[in-house]
């Protein structure tokens, strides 16, 4: 794994809110990889997330279900039923760079989740990240892997630079891409930037950074592992998200979220 950062990568991560980085796994890497989030989500083929955007809390109808699922095939915490998931999510080089781009004490993962875009898949409308999750950082980040080529035509990543600066309300992923852009007209000066990727190439980005994917036009699904990271000594927000019912139980706002079991730290500097 490739993980050394320059400084001019850090100053433009934390200028635009992202950070395309090239060849971060080899070719080796990648294969160990893919067969590894292929082995996961075969096994959890009939498991689907409770709600979209791993856990927002709004009910959905059945027609916004079935757009949704034709968004991409999403499956969550992969870490926690495949050692190699867990080795690549959870490894220290990983987590010494989401420490060094945001400039914080150290990270404890939030949640991994593979993201298919089928063939012909529906577009990734925009919207934050962060304002999901059961914590409220402006320091929350992602990293997003290219487990084959992520190309305009088949659904890369696209990105609002400096977003994460402006205060933005959110937006579900719904039928109607730009309904983000609509309820922020702050967003409506900034140029969308897309970022194909190359096979084993990354990016990071903020978790209030305005973000999307396109359709997948192609007759071939489009493959990323992603992961969100939490920074250390972030706080219960109120929010269920992806926390089980039995830990919900046991936290009120405004505690630490520092069991190791669901959130083990991944680096502290």
């Amino acid at each position: 794994m490739k993980s050394l950062l320059s400084a001019s990568q850090i100053k433009s991560y934390r200028e635009n809110g992202y950070l395309h980085y090239p060849n971060l796994l080899s070719g080796a890497e990648v294969y160990e990889l893919k067969n590894a989030v292929l082995k996961a989500v075969d096994r959890l083929a009939k498991i689907k997330p409770k709600s979209r955007v791993a856990g927002d809390a709004a009910e959905m109808l059945d027609d916004e279900d079935k757009y949704y699922d034709k968004v991409f095939l999403q499956r969550l915490n992969l870490w926690k039923i495949n050692d190699t998931v867990k080795n690549y999510m959870l490894s220290e080089a990983i987590g010494k760079m989401v420490t060094e781009l945001e400039g914080t004490e150290g990270f404890r993962v939030w949640h991994d989740q593979t993201l298919i875009k089928e063939a012909y898949g529906n577009p990734t409308a925009w919207h934050l990240d962060n304002p999901y999750w059961s914590f409220s950082s402006p320091n929350a980040i992602s990293i997003w892997i290219s487990l084959g080529k992520a190309t305009i035509e088949n659904g890369c990543m696209w990105f609002l630079p400096g977003s994460h600066k402006l205060k933005n309300d959110n937006t579900g992923i719904g039928k109607n891409i730009g309904d983000l852009i609509e309820k922020n007209p702050q967003l409506q000066n900034i140029d969308p930037i897309p970022v194909p990727m190359k096979v084993g190439d990354c990016s990071f980005h903020n978790g209030l950074l305005a973000h999307g994917a396109g359709a997948n036009m192609t007759r071939q699904r489009r493959i990323a592992m992603t992961c969100a990271y939490m920074p250390i000594n972030s706080v219960f927000n109120g929010t269920p998200n992806i926390l089980p019912p039995s830990y919900l139980q046991t936290l009120k706002k405004g505690e630490l979220l520092d069991d190791d079991q669901f959130n083990p730290i991944v680096y502290k500097s």
